[in-house]
């Protein structure tokens, strides 16, 4: 039996935007996507004797006892069979390649949170890619695997290939950028979650006043501009959300008032986050926010 571990990082759309509706009844978006330092831990075991299985919880502190804390691993909400992305991933792989199944068992150590625009289990089933990949000598190679990943997730292709990068298409459409200069990240995710077909569905009937300028973003980061990037961030879900959700424009207020130079709804939400130029400021707006919300994490750019 063998052992690999990858981290499964989280993303944030730096810009989003959403086009035309196509014939098979998805969308079209052009998004600039950062991966954050933000990560599942997953850990694959290949060989094993067993049926597949999956493990996915996220570990709980309890700190009731503060000699003693202890740790809970709590797995409510997590699928732990076939329709996790894992599985999916894991089956589409080995009929790509043809290479013959093998016993795996699959562990993920939540922290992304669920429901937030992080695209946390688009990242594990690339994760779980990725460590096919590698074990099997890369029978398949870069494009040949974000490809795939197009199969399985339209967020999956970008965490596949993480970075800097235009996604465009349905997801399937990537072109590598110049890595970002160093920026850090407050992100924050309130407790209620959005529904994205619903939120397509009202976009599609609702006139976008403000669209992203890709190229700008694209010269920015290009630029090392933090100002300047955190100026042409935009996500048209984002004023549809704030119509009902109130708490986005607290988070992002927040985040500007402790130093972010920009700050805005990640996917379809619900999370928000605000990048930084240094790693105290951003420290000290998660502190600020960690007083009203429970899902508060620091990160950097990857």
């Amino acid at each position: 039996m063998v052992t690999i571990s990858e981290g499964a990082f989280a993303k944030v759309n730096l810009t989003l935007d959403v086009l035309d509706k196509r014939e098979d009844g998805y969308h079209n978006i052009k998004s600039v996507m950062q991966t954050i330092s933000l990560h599942d831990d997953v850990t694959v075991d290949i060989g094993t004797n067993a049926p597949w299985q999956v493990h996915c919880y996220r570990e709980v502190l309890d700190e009731t006892d503060r000699e003693n804390p202890t740790t809970t691993l709590v797995t409510e909400g997590y699928p732990q069979n076939e329709e996790n992305l894992v599985w999916k991933a894991a089956k589409a792989y080995y009929e790509a390649t043809k290479l013959p199944e093998e016993g795996l068992e699959i562990f993920i150590s939540k922290r992304i949170p669920m429901q937030a625009g992080l695209g946390g289990g688009s990242a594990d089933a690339a994760a779980v890619l990725r460590v096919l990949n590698k074990h099997y000598g890369h029978p398949l190679s870069m494009p040949a695997l974000c490809e795939l990943g197009s199969t399985i997730g339209s967020d999956v292709p970008f965490c596949v290939m993480q970075g800097t990068v235009l996604v465009e298409g349905v997801g399937n459409k990537l072109t590598k950028l110049s890595d970002a200069p160093e920026m850090y990240f407050a992100v924050c995710k309130p407790e209620f979650s959005v529904s994205t077909p619903e939120l397509y569905r009202e976009l599609d009937e609702t006139f976008i006043e403000k669209r992203p300028d890709h190229k700008a973003m694209i010269s920015n980061l290009q630029k090392g501009e933090l100002l300047g990037i955190g100026g042409s961030m935009c996500n048209v879900f984002e004023p549809i959300v704030l119509k009902e959700h109130f708490d986005i424009n607290y988070i992002r207020s927040m985040m500007i008032t402790y130093g972010a130079y920009g700050a805005q709804m990640t996917g379809s939400g619900s999370a928000v986050f605000g990048i930084y130029d240094s790693f105290e400021y951003a420290t000290v707006a998660c502190t600020m926010l960690k007083d009203k919300y429970t899902q508060v994490f620091l990160a950097k750019n990857v």
